[in-house]
Order: C-alpha cells, then sequence, then structure tokens
C-alpha cells in the first residue's frame, strides 16, 4: 500500500489547513515548496482516486478538494481562494432514494491541472476535466471539460476568451 499521506519536509503547510487522509487506501502527496493555505481542505472522499500536487504550487485559502475520481496538480500552479475541485458526481437515477443513498456516478477520469496554471478565486472544476499546460481560468468559472494550453477561459460553463501572448 502506498503512504496515504506524502508530504514534501520543504512544503509549507499551514495549522489552520486540513487534511483528511484516506482510509481506503488513495494517497495524498505534496511536492517540494507546495503550500496549502490557512483554512483550505484536502480530503480523500468517495472513488480510489489519489490527490497529487506538484511542486512550488499554491492552494490557497477557503478551496476544497475532495479526492474523488483524482486529482493531478502539476508544477508551479496557482489556485486562487475559494476554488473547489470536486472529481465526482452524485447518481440520481431514482427518486425512490435520497441522492446521498445513491453512491456516485462512473468516473469520468477525475481531474488534471497541468503546469504553469492559473486558477482564479472561486473557480469550480469538475470530473473529466483536463487544464493544460499554462492556462488562465477567470474567477468563478465551471470547468467542466478540456482546457488547451496557454488558453484564457472564463464563464459558466467557462468557454475561451483569449490566449496568453
Amino acid at each position: 500500500m502506498t503512504n496515504p499521506l506524502d508530504i514534501s519536509p520543504s512544503a509549507v503547510i499551514s495549522p489552520d489547513a486540513r487534511i483528511f487522509p484516506s482510509t481506503r487506501g488513495s494517497a495524498i502527496r505534496i511536492g517540494n515548496f507546495s503550500h496549502v493555505m490557512e483554512f483550505a481542505i484536502i480530503r480523500a472522499v468517495g472513488g480510489a482516486g489519489d490527490v497529487s500536487i506538484g511542486e512550488h504550487s499554491y492552494i490557497n485559502p477557503h478551496c476544497v478538494l475532495y479526492s474523488g475520481n483524482g486529482i493531478d496538480i502539476g508544477d508551479h500552479v496557482l489556485i486562487a481562494p475559494g476554488t473547489c475541485i470536486v472529481p465526482a458526481n452524485h447518481a440520481f437515477r431514482t427518486r425512490d432514494l435520497p441522492i446521498r443513498l445513491q453512491g456516485f456516478k462512473e468516473s469520468r477520469g477525475g481531474v488534471v491541472i497541468e503546469d504553469g496554471v492559473w486558477l482564479g478565486a472561486n473557480c469550480v472544476v469538475l470530473d473529466g476535466s483536463r487544464i493544460r499546460r499554462g492556462a488562465i481560468v477567470g474567477a468563478g468559472s465551471v470547468v467542466t471539460g478540456e482546457i488547451p494550453e496557454y488558453s484564457i477561459w472564463a464563464g459558466i460553463p467557462a468557454k475561451a476568451i483569449g490566449m496568453r501572448p
């Protein structure tokens, strides 16, 4: 079994951040010189996906990352305050059961955020999202699919609004 919690000694984790390791075998890894700021939450829940944060990346205050089907965050990624990354979707097949008792839908592949990405404040990144190298996502956007490298996206749902120079 992999180590359920692998935090680099050079990572900076605020004493007010909350990291909840898995009881089901998935892992949370935080790379060299990355920062997890106060009131951020990283929680291993549902699915079997790991949470992996590369080097020199920042998870700012009030961000929420649920492991679900997996989150892979690259190096030098900036995630602004209030962003939620949730690679899971509740099932709702029947009206005869409360949604919370119906489990989860099949994975759309987790979330991948490549190197050098900047997510603005209060973004929501959902299962199956791929944010490619150097992309920017504007504040308050909802990401549900693939964002090409070095592009700029914003809105609900997020749409292309430009390219980085």
